[in-house]
Formats: C-alpha cells, sequence, structure tokens
C-alpha cells in the first residue's frame, strides 16, 4: 500500500459508508484502501482474512 493514508479510501463499520480519508474515528474505521472499489469490500476481505488466519492458526496447533 503506498500513498497518504489520509488521501485513501476507509470504511466505516458502523455506517457502512465508505470515506475518503479521517473522516471517522479511528474505532469506527478500516482501512485504507487503495481504491473506492476495495473499501466498498472491505467487510469481505475481512471475512475472507479472518478465515485465512484461522485456518492457519489450526494448522499450527
Amino acid at each position: 500500500m503506498s500513498g497518504d493514508p489520509s488521501k485513501q479510501y476507509w470504511y466505516n463499520i458502523n455506517t457502512g459508508a465508505v470515506e475518503l480519508g479521517y473522516v471517522s474515528p479511528s474505532p469506527d474505521r478500516v482501512g485504507p484502501f487503495e481504491t473506492k472499489l476495495e473499501a466498498e469490500h472491505a467487510l469481505e476481505t475481512l471475512r475472507a482474512n479472518s478465515a485465512k488466519w484461522a485456518e492457519e492458526d489450526a494448522a499450527n496447533d
């Protein structure tokens, strides 16, 4: 990821809105994302990463 995070896209987990820059307080947002489209799919990305990490953890136990 490159660039200034204050000029990238964030997903607000409370409102479901995509925001450009630091609009919401940090506990309410995830990111940054390079594109608006990536931020729109933030929840799918988070779920996929969580499932992948859980699989890796289970394999290491």
